[in-house]
């Protein structure tokens, strides 16, 4: 009597195979099947081995996972950590320092830090209420507070992950128990930061007998539905938005793109994958004593940041070449001066070693995209994308130096030409409601975004108020977009403007004084629920602002200095005053 089928039809076995199987399954014992079924899954497991694996806690652990970001990739990993944590058997719960109440940090149990450091190692904007209570006497106590802390920053600044280190000293200080140790990440910070996640939920976690859940999660940084993956755009306008006799030169650059363009909003930027300059490229050849060596030359070009010159890597080349010299400036700590306004090329020709090609890719990093605020509003231009770019250019020990993605924008780009692009998501410097009065202070190419915002708000019919201050050198050269916002002005697509041109007379006046000027309207505005946008220099512009935003609420509310810091603060808290520097 044959067996009975045990395999339907549908089993994506031949016919010949599904009866050989029917015929072993038929006449197997249930401890056969069994044995048959764990043999079959070990052998899938063996052929796919688990992405990551980490011990799911018997009880959920809460975990605090907080994080200081300005550009958004500190807040992609700390969503990727619990994402991770989460299927890991924890209990996470997501906080930006921009809405940390610090007095809560002594409750913690387990805490994850992931913090940018931002310029010459200050924290993030919207963290630096919080980084400053944390800094300061009234801080918590932490003595019951695990903790580990991941630091990203960029080795082109001396003082290269600057915050993650102060906070990981802090916490320490604080009492907290450190359960790994601090990772400082560059640029290239998935793989890093990976390992970090998995290690810190290992270590947070209670022990186990053995590794019960395992699960896979991509730590890379893209988010939603916005593409991670470069695209080609053509150039399809390249204008010098400065006149011929000013010092500056101001590239308004519009690409279009074979198809839809990628989805962005008004706020965000596109990072742009530029190679080095042709020229910087041979001279650190020449130095290095690699001239003709045409496969180095081209992933110099297009793979590899040879402008960067960081402490790690005056190490990195003294270990190589075992250059006395360079020990010794090291030695007596006095690398960190000198590698200022100098690059890849000052150090070679400086300390002269024979070196190879793979030691001299050693010393350098993958070639970091530069990002740039988009300049237009989708719903105006549809498959178009717009840019505005400042070329860089200035000397420093006795070199010329140029910026290597606005140079080659401004140099090497033109109409017909390609260039690969990627959105950089910032859902931190969006537009608000419809209704809602808006405030945008954006000198020189800051005023980028505020572009965007005009446009949408116009596309959108938006009933709510815009005002611009701009700012620049001299009116007549450096007007950036000028027929633009007096056509804006004309239809009431823009409210008011407001300008300073620095040049123009004996005393200098920047966006700041124009700020404090018009306090009155400001506040009034912003009593009423306006939105208070700033976009440009970090360094000086964007601290001056706010500095004549506290005077303003002084002046108008007469109050007191922490009185009138305080309000300010309020509005950053919010989230009505928004920054989106550099």
């Amino acid at each position: 009597m044959p067996n009975a089928e045990l395999l339907p039809q549908t089993a994506p076995f031949e016919l010949e195979h599904r009866e050989q199987l029917d015929r072993v399954l038929g006449a197997a014992t249930p401890l056969q099947r069994a044995w048959l079924s764990g043999f079959l899954a070990g052998l899938d497991r063996a052929a796919n081995p688990p992405t990551a694996e980490v011990a799911a806690p018997q009880k959920a652990v809460p975990l605090t996972i907080l994080f200081a970001s300005e550009s958004g990739n500190s807040e992609a990993l700390a969503h990727g950590a619990a994402k991770l944590a989460k299927k890991s058997g924890f209990k996470p719960r997501v906080i930006d320092f921009a809405d940390l109440d610090i007095a809560t940090l002594a409750k913690e149990s387990a805490l994850l830090v992931i913090a940018a450091t931002w310029g010459e190692g200050e924290p993030p904007a919207r963290a630096v209420r919080a980084y400053n209570e944390l800094m300061s006497d009234a801080a918590p106590k932490l003595a019951g507070t695990r903790f580990s802390v991941l630091s990203l920053g960029d080795s082109a600044y001396v003082e290269f992950c600057g915050i993650g280190k102060a906070l990981d000293a802090r916490l320490e200080a604080l009492g907290g128990q450190r359960v790994a140790d601090r990772v400082d990440c560059d640029l290239d910070f998935d793989k890093p930061a990976a390992d970090w996640t998995r290690a810190v939920l290992t270590a947070l976690a209670p022990e186990q007998k053995e590794a019960t859940n395992v699960v896979a999660v991509d730590f890379g940084r893209g988010g939603g539905e916005v593409s991670r993956e470069p695209v080609s755009a053509e150039v399809i306008e390249h204008v010098n938005l400065n006149s011929s006799r000013s010092a500056k030169e101001t590239v308004h650059l519009a690409l279009q793109f074979d198809g839809p363009a990628p989805a962005y909003e008004p706020g965000d930027s596109l990072e742009v994958f530029a190679p080095n300059d042709t020229a910087v490229v041979t001279a650190v050849l020449v130095a290095a004593g690699l001239e003709g060596d045409e496969a180095l030359a081209k992933t110099l070009h297009e793979e590899r940041d040879i402008t960067t010159l960081s402490l790690p890597t005056l190490d990195k080349y003294a270990a190589a070449t075992g250059n006395a010299d360079l020990r010794k400036l090291i030695d007596a700590g006095e690398a960190k001066a000198w590698i200022v306004d100098r690059q890849l090329v000052d150090l070679i020709e400086a300390f002269p070693a024979k070196i190879d090609a793979a030691q001299l890719i050693a010393l350098t990093r993958p070639l970091p995209p530069r990002a740039y605020s988009i300049a237009s509003s989708r719903r105006e231009f549809e498959e178009e994308a717009h840019l505005l770019v400042s070329a860089v250019r200035y000397e420093t020990h006795g070199r010329t130096r140029t910026g290597v993605a606005s140079t080659h924008i401004a140099d090497r780009l033109k109409v017909g030409g390609s260039l690969r692009v990627r959105v950089k998501p910032n859902k931190h410097f969006r537009l608000p409601q419809l209704a809602t009065d808006i405030i945008m202070v954006g000198p020189g190419t800051g005023v980028a975004p505020f572009r965007a915002f005009v446009q949408e708000r116009r596309a959108t019919n938006a009933s709510g108020r815009n005002w611009l201050f701009f700012g620049d050198r001299q009116f007549t050269h450096d007007f950036l977009y000028q027929l633009e916002w007096q056509d804006a002005l004309g239809e009431g697509a823009l409210n008011r403007i407001d300008l300073a041109f620095s040049r123009d007379t004996p005393e200098k006046v920047y966006v700041q004084h124009r700020i404090f000027e018009q306090r009155k309207d400001l506040v009034a505005w912003l009593d009423s629920g306006a939105h208070f946008y700033v976009c440009g220099d970090a360094k000086a512009m964007a601290k001056d602002v706010r500095a004549a935003l506290v005077n303003a609420y002084a002046d108008v509310k007469g109050l007191a200095a922490d009185a009138a810091e305080a309000a300010v603060t309020t509005l950053e808290r919010e989230k009505r005053y928004l920054q989106d520097v550099y």
